[in-house]
């Protein structure tokens, strides 16, 4: 089965790439949604976040603060790793056995916010699909869902590979720059091209309103 790395930076509109992607009946694996599972009360990744961080990065009900940790890590390269070196490895078995289950999907798309900087993870993949729009977008968009300042999500930005660079490692790219009808047409083009070298009948499921 085709599998299609999906990356780009935070406010860049991966998570709505993805959900059009499964609305055309693609298989998703989101390595965010695998984190927060990993970081609930009771998930594997928090004994060693406990014992690495202290009591200060965890909500009372026990999942991992995830501002706390945000403020703690993106000044702090060293904190950052320590907290990358615990999370990424349980994310990246998390992948394999996901991508181990049966399924009818015709490819499957993971979604990898750090594909680029992670070389790891471009072991899972045959392609890299780059969802791009410009960085006054991405702090305007993080802004309009989120609680985030500016300055905060600069500093993730900052900690993330560069525009360039993720562009530099795209087999695809989907400009997100425009409004969301430009935006589907593209994913149906991509679609309809995956569907080919999937060597399958290339009929496009339409959007659903």
């Amino acid at each position: 089965m085709l599998r299609v790395g999906l990356t780009g930076g935070i406010g860049c509109g991966k998570s709505a790439v993805a959900d059009c992607f499964s609305g055309l009946g693609v298989a998703v694996i989101d390595t965010d949604v695998i984190a927060h599972q990993l970081t609930l009360p009771g998930g594997a990744a928090l004994p060693a976040i406990q014992a690495v961080f202290g009591d200060g990065v965890l909500q009372a009900s026990g999942a991992l603060d995830r501002a706390a940790m945000r403020r703690l890590i993106f000044p702090n390269t060293d904190a950052r790793n320590k907290l990358e070196a615990i999370l990424h490895p349980l994310i990246y078995r998390r992948v394999r056995e996901q991508l181990q289950l049966p399924g009818d999907a015709p490819y499957v798309l993971i979604v990898i916010p750090l594909l680029v900087e992670k070389a790891h993870y471009q072991d899972l993949i045959d392609r890299i699909l780059v969802v791009d729009c410009l960085e006054s977008q991405q702090i305007a968009r993080v802004a309009a869902r989120s609680s985030l300042r500016p300055e905060e999500t600069t500093a993730i930005m900052a900690a993330q590979a560069s525009r360039m660079d993720r562009l530099a490692a795209a087999d695809d790219v989907l400009n997100n720059q425009g409004d969301w009808a430009g935006l589907q047409q593209q994913i149906s083009l991509l679609h309809r091209k995956y569907l080919e070298i999937s060597a399958i009948d290339p009929a496009i499921k339409p959007f659903s309103d």
